[in-house]
């Protein structure tokens, strides 16, 4: 049964102006019911969701009809409740799909994903994108776009918009990548690039910034089960993002968070972004493969086979990194107060020792020690 609490109608505050049109009035009920249905975790009937919008059952009904024949709300089945008939739940529709862009210094991707957030369809191409040039990879990338449109929208499912996630400093009011040191990509325009001004570019925005929202949101109006934490994954950069009460921290120009180019070792390696010691230098991917004398490009597991066998770089290079980590995420959680770190899927041999070794470095104080979790 749905998670979402019934509201008495007592306590209903109405968002529509008084002198609000009929249209406006109804434009409101139906983002409110969908907003409702979507957030429950296992669906909600109609009574439920009248109960918990304060509205009437008639309107409700009125309403989810309409949002089924949008194709945003679907009936699910029915189930046995209180006594009489059984109820029909209602959950969000396939019908709609929006398409999520990514670009990495490793692979481009692109994705299909309904409003429960289920992959409809993708195409990943792994590449070595370091020092590329934009008007070749974001084209490419469109007409990667182009062929899930292709194979998956028609008749019963269309396309609402899409997104694009950059390793970078973007500015999403102009559309623009203003700087990605590992892409070697700055100033660029770049929904002029993809070609597909016909579906939109809706969303632009730091690829760890959306990684962390995510996880804070995982479907339209649903809170996450950690609302409060600190999102670090490691690739050939470092990317982070900081979200207090469900909310990514964006800082004064949406630039926050750039944990990647925190300044560890001041006498460090050079830096793409120009200066030394960041914490990507030591805690990338590059600094694994360099430590391990593995070729760019090598994979997770040929890294993890070297440093199982007891490889001296590989294991030098895990101590590097995770000292390194200590010291940058400490600052962190010292300078923002929040107890719950979260590092993303593709940071595995982070977690060869890093884990045990932030708990010791954490517990040189006397206070509780965050909590370190994975997604």
């Amino acid at each position: 049964m749905s998670t979402i609490p019934s509201r008495p109608r007592s306590q209903h505050v109405s968002s529509v102006r008084p002198n609000a049109s009929q249209e406006t009035l109804r434009e409101s009920n139906l983002a409110l019911v969908a907003a409702t249905v979507l957030a429950a975790t296992d669906g909600m009937s109609r009574a439920q969701a009248a109960a918990a919008t304060s509205l009437t059952r008639a309107t409700v009904s009125r309403l989810v009809d309409d949002l089924i024949g949008g194709g945003i709300l679907r009936e699910n089945g029915k189930v046995a409740g209180a006594p009489g008939r059984p109820a029909t739940m209602l959950g969000p529709s396939d019908r709609l799909c929006a398409l999520g862009l990514q670009v990495n210094a490793t692979f481009h991707l692109a994705r299909l994903v309904t409003l429960d957030g289920s992959t409809v369809d993708e195409i990943y191409t792994p590449a070595d994108l370091m020092a590329s040039d934009p008007t070749e990879v974001l084209p490419r990338l469109g007409r990667d776009a182009r062929t899930l449109l292709a194979r998956q929208v028609g008749s019963d499912r269309r396309i609402v918009g899409a997104g694009l996630a950059l390793p970078g400093i973007v500015e999403p009011a102009s559309r623009t990548l203003r700087r990605a040191p590992n892409l070697g990509w700055t100033d660029v325009e770049v929904a002029p690039l993809l070609g597909l001004a016909d579906v939109g570019l809706s969303l632009l925005g730091n690829e760890a910034d959306l990684a962390a929202f995510s996880l804070a949101r995982p479907a339209p109006g649903r809170l996450g089960p950690v609302t409060d934490f600190v999102y670090v994954s490691g690739e050939i950069g470092v990317g982070g993002s900081a979200v207090v009460a469900g909310e990514v921290m964006p800082g004064r120009h949406g630039w926050a968070g750039e944990i990647g180019h925190m300044c560890v070792d001041p006498s460090g390696p050079p830096c793409p972004c120009g200066s030394y010691g960041c914490l990507e230098r030591i805690a990338g991917w590059r600094a694994f493969e360099d430590g391990a004398g593995l070729p760019h490009g090598s994979s997770v597991s040929e890294f993890l086979a070297c440093y199982d066998s007891g490889h001296e770089g590989a294991a030098r290079a895990v101590r590097r990194a995770a000292d390194a980590l200590e010291t940058a995420l400490v600052s962190v959680v010292n300078l923002l107060d929040i107890q719950t770190i979260v590092v993303g899927a593709t940071s595995r041999p982070w977690r060869v020792s890093s884990c045990r070794r932030w708990r010791r470095g954490w517990a040189r104080g006397s206070w509780r020690a965050p909590s370190t979790g994975r997604t």
